[in-house]
Formats: C-alpha cells, structure tokens, sequence
C-alpha cells in the first residue's frame, strides 16, 4: 500500500493491545508503534533522576530499546509522566509523523483514537476485565522470576487504570467511532481475527 492507512488501538494495560497490535501489523505489511515505549522510555529517565520534560524532549530511538522498560517500576513511572502536559506535547509530533508514513501504520496506547490520531481510518479499543488482566500481568511477571504478589499486581491494575482514566489531560477512553474488542473471554487468535475483519472492512471504503 503506497497511501498512509492508520490503525488506532486504544486500551488499558494487560488488554492484549500490544500483542493485537503486532499481529495486525504483520498481517496487513504495516509499520508498528508501541506508544506506551515513550512513555515508559521517559518513565525511565525519570527514574534516573532526569526531569520528565526534558526527558521527553530529547528521546530518542535507542531510548525505545532499553532494558527493563517492561518492569512494574517503570509502568508506573510511565502512567506518572503521561499525565504532564508538556511531555505529551513533546511527543506529540513524533507520533503523528510515525501515524501517516507511507505505505500504513499501527499505533496502540492509551488516546491514539481520541488524541494522537482522530482521525485514523480504522480505530480499535481493546479491553478485558480488571482481573483477567492482572492476571495476564502476574503470569508475566513470575514467569520473569519477580516476586509481586497477585494482589499487588491487581492493585497497581486498579490504581493504574484510575489514573489513566480521570487524567485530565487525554484521559483512556474510546474514541466515539471506535470498534470495542474484550478480550476477557477471547484468546488471541480470536481477537486478531475480530481485529482484522473490522480493518478490512473500512480499507474496503
């Protein structure tokens, strides 16, 4: 495809957005964007001692590429930042640029649909229950060797949420014509697919 295409997927975290975002991606040939590596790469810097504007403001690609962005340290330091107006104004440009490249792209986060990309031809937001997504989180997480508790990666999914959403500033909502997908009872396979019929159906417009 030699045209821009944009395909926003919006949805709290543990969704199963990143991996639904990644196979979209593949499946149509388009570029991918993991929003939520912004703000975890300045999350980063932040905890680092590097003022969050400033951090922003100078990120960089290989930023994107830095250990431990996964960590629950880092997921909160990324929820912190993303509520300050001039770190969101920051990377701002650098999205939308990403957004309308030739040849089609795919950014998932938390406003792609509302802020980013308003007016992206396709918009997905991708949910599952508060619950079934802690515990995706903490399956994760042991897996990787980390002692969390189940409960503590239910509370930090609770208060996580609670921030992205009463933000004032981009607060998590969907996009008034975006596509709702809950994974709460779907395996992948079954929510890629559901993805991929509604993309279709507007690259068909």
């Amino acid at each position: 495809m030699a045209r821009a295409f944009t395909i926003a997927i919006d949805g709290p975290a543990a969704a199963g957005k990143g991996t639904l975002s990644k196979a979209v991606a593949a499946h149509f040939g388009f570029a991918h964007l993991d929003t939520g590596l912004l703000y975890r790469a300045v999350g980063a810097k932040l905890l680092l001692g590097m003022d969050a504007v400033m951090a922003a403001r100078t990120l960089t690609t290989d930023d994107l590429q830095a250990e431990d962005l996964r960590s629950p340290e880092v997921a909160q330091a990324a929820s912190k930042v993303a509520v300050i107006a001039d770190v969101r104004s920051a990377l701002l440009d650098f999205q939308r640029s990403f957004a309308r490249r030739a040849g089609g792209a795919v950014l998932d986060g938390r406003d792609i649909g509302t802020v980013i990309c308003p007016n992206a031809e396709a918009k997905l937001f991708v949910t599952a229950s508060a619950e079934v997504r802690a515990d995706r989180r903490f399956a994760e997480l042991a897996a990787s060797g980390s002692a969390i508790s189940r409960a503590q990666v239910l509370a930090d999914v609770k208060e996580r949420d609670a921030r992205d959403r009463d933000r004032a500033e981009a607060p998590l909502k969907p996009a008034a014509d975006a596509i709702l997908i809950d994974t709460s009872d779907m395996d992948i396979d079954t929510a890629v697919a559901e993805a991929i019929a509604a993309i279709e159906a507007r690259l068909a417009d």
